[in-house]
């Protein structure tokens, strides 16, 4: 639903997205990351056709951004940073004003800014004029303006920003709903535990580059290494079979904790938890130590993407 190819913009001598790649297939969430200024926003803009790359191409929706640009933004709901609302317009108004651009019908176009001013918690404000909407709610209303045509893909630049915590969970609750109604979804954010929440893959763009990308999982192995765990006693441990040191890695036991790293824990795992149990401990429970999305990140960019293909 989203393909870009070597996608580059270059502002007289200034490269601003340089040979940027990647695809996101129908169903999927994936989280553009990186420090303001990587080219986020310039990406978003090719592909929402009102930046015309310098060279290389993208599709959004089976359609190129270049030639058929009119296609593309029928088929995109757009949250920009800067979300050019009409501060005199009353919210309905303005929803009806943008749905009729989009040509929805009347009927439907009334059912749909009822039932958007519904979900996100504006009924009651939707004779209210957008100037006096707080930030959160401004940033509601952009996100409700995006979904007035029923689009196939979503770019949602920092979707929670401003908003209070009820909000954003209201607003990431709403978007996990249009992952499993099959949408296309594009977050660019700042929220590293938003996108590990909400994201299928995620790419991290330096410089106008990217470089890293693919899920979580395969990230933390690339850039943190092996998996860490923690196997839990029911008593002290003081000493273990020598067999373990060589049948999994980086191991340390903390009081009634032994914590070690391995790459194929289904392959490991039954191997050595029978090793504890012939050795008489008692096995509480193991659990995998998540590693945060930020180390992860701040790895990526602290290397430059040196190590990336």
């Amino acid at each position: 639903m989203i393909s870009a190819e070597n996608l580059v913009k270059k502002f007289e001598d200034f490269v601003a997205v340089d040979a940027v790649q990647f695809s996101v297939a129908k169903g999927e969430v994936m989280a553009l990351l990186g420090p303001n200024g990587a080219g986020k926003t310039t990406t978003i803009r090719m592909l929402t056709s009102i930046l015309k790359p310098t060279s290389g191409s993208a599709r959004v929706n089976g359609f190129d951004v270049e030639t058929q640009s009119r296609e593309v933004r029928a088929s995109v709901g757009v949250l920009t940073e800067n979300h050019g609302l009409y501060n005199r317009m009353p919210a309905d108004e303005y929803l009806e004003f943008f749905g009729q651009m989009y040509g929805v019908s009347k009927h439907t176009l009334k059912k749909q800014i009822g039932d958007l001013l519904d979900q996100f918690g504006l009924a009651k404000a939707a004779k209210q004029r957008v100037g006096e909407y707080s930030k959160g709610m401004r940033q509601k209303l952009s996100l409700a303006r995006s979904l007035l045509h029923d689009p196939p893909v979503l770019l949602l630049d920092e979707p929670t920003s401003a908003m209070d915590p009820e909000s954003a969970r209201l607003v990431r609750n709403m978007i996990e709903e249009l992952k499993t109604n099959e949408r296309t979804i594009l977050i660019c954010t700042h929220n590293l535990s938003e996108a590990e929440v909400l994201a299928d893959k995620i790419a991290i763009i330096q410089d106008g580059r990217i470089i890293e990308s693919g899920t979580t999982a395969e990230l933390r192995k690339k850039l943190l290494g092996s998996p860490h765990y923690e196997i839990h006693f029911a008593h002290e441990v003081e000493e273990l079979d020598d067999r373990i040191y060589d049948l999994v890695d980086d191991v340390q036991i903390d009081k009634n904790i032994l914590k070690y790293s391995c790459d194929d824990p289904e392959l490991i795992h039954p191997k050595l938890l029978q090793m504890l149990v012939d050795q008489g401990q008692e096995v509480v429970f193991i659990n995998e130590v998540r590693q945060s999305l930020e180390k992860l990140y701040l790895q990526a960019v602290n290397n430059g993407g040196e190590d990336a293909a």
